[in-house]
């Protein structure tokens, strides 16, 4: 009863002192897609599978500040199969955030989110993607660290990326 009186207490005290959510205004300031490709080098496990992979990469971004972004990140990177292995690629979906040093410049970033599996007989796993780089208004040019974490094996990808911004109207 003690949690109960305390779950409730603490609920209406969350509730009274919350703040109404700020409108969130899309501009050409503040947000954009960003399209582009990617191309790497199998790692760890996935080295004895793939030897590279060259993909595709897409996000819808919004700024807080011109300092720090979020969005959604998805695309299809391929590997290509060596010694007989058939080819196999990942499909991520992904938030992702990034902090922008300057308005033109170094930036680093993450993508988090889940990562299909396609041609495996594995539906996919854990998904993680850091990367670092530079931007200025309408490109992104990046190294990555790919991650995708399955029960049986891990597929990890070094490589650089490109995307081009395109502003939202």
């Amino acid at each position: 009863m003690k949690k109960v009186v305390l779950f409730l207490t603490t609920l209406c005290f969350g509730i009274s002192y919350a703040q109404e959510i700020p409108e969130v205004d899309i501009t050409t300031r503040n947000s954009w897609f960003k399209a582009g490709l990617t191309t790497g080098v199998s790692l760890g496990d996935s080295k004895d599978l793939a030897s590279f992979n060259v993909g595709v990469d897409v996000r819808g971004q919004y700024l807080f500040d011109p300092h720090f972004g979020i969005g959604i990140a998805s695309g299809y990177n391929h590997f290509f199969g060596k010694d007989g292995i058939e080819d196999f690629g990942v499909i991520p979906l992904a938030g992702f955030a990034r902090y922008y040093f300057q308005n033109e410049g170094v930036f680093v970033g993450a993508d988090f989110g889940y990562g299909f599996l396609t041609n495996v007989d594995d539906t996919g796993g854990l998904y993680f993607n850091p990367q670092i780089g530079y931007h200025n208004k309408k490109w992104n040019i990046y190294g990555y660290y790919q991650n995708t974490f399955t029960d049986g094996i891990a597929i990890r990808s070094l490589g650089v990326g490109v995307t081009y911004n395109i502003m939202f109207k």
